[in-house]
């Protein structure tokens, strides 16, 4: 898998868990940045404009306000945004993801 399909994984497991929907352009906007760390806010909604992910850099800065609602997103302050770290991605060096779920039905005595 290439790195960006990892974190997306990542990224898609914990939406699942935690019932948030998103979309592909949600997705592709915080996989954007959990590759670039911390970084400021104005320069990451023109970026993720200029690489067509949303059309505006407003656009972006919505999904932003609407993922920090959720606890994906922390600002530091009013300039810099992050993935929360509650989320642990893995985005950077080699990654191995080792997921187990399981569900147990209550035994009737």
């Amino acid at each position: 898998m290439s790195k960006g399909d990892i974190v997306k994984y990542q990224l898609l497991t914990h939406c699942y868990l935690e019932r948030i929907t998103v979309s592909n352009a949600d997705l592709d906007c915080l996989t954007m940045l959990a590759f670039n760390g911390e970084i400021e806010l104005t320069e990451f909604c023109n970026y993720a404009s200029d690489e067509g992910i949303f059309k505006t850099p407003q656009s972006v800065r919505n999904a932003v306000i609407k993922f920090e609602r959720k606890g994906m997103i922390e600002k530091n302050g009013k300039e810099m945004i992050k993935l929360a770290p509650v989320l642990n991605v893995q985005a950077k060096g080699n990654v191995l993801l080792d997921y187990k779920f399981v569900s147990l039905e209550s035994e009737e005595v």
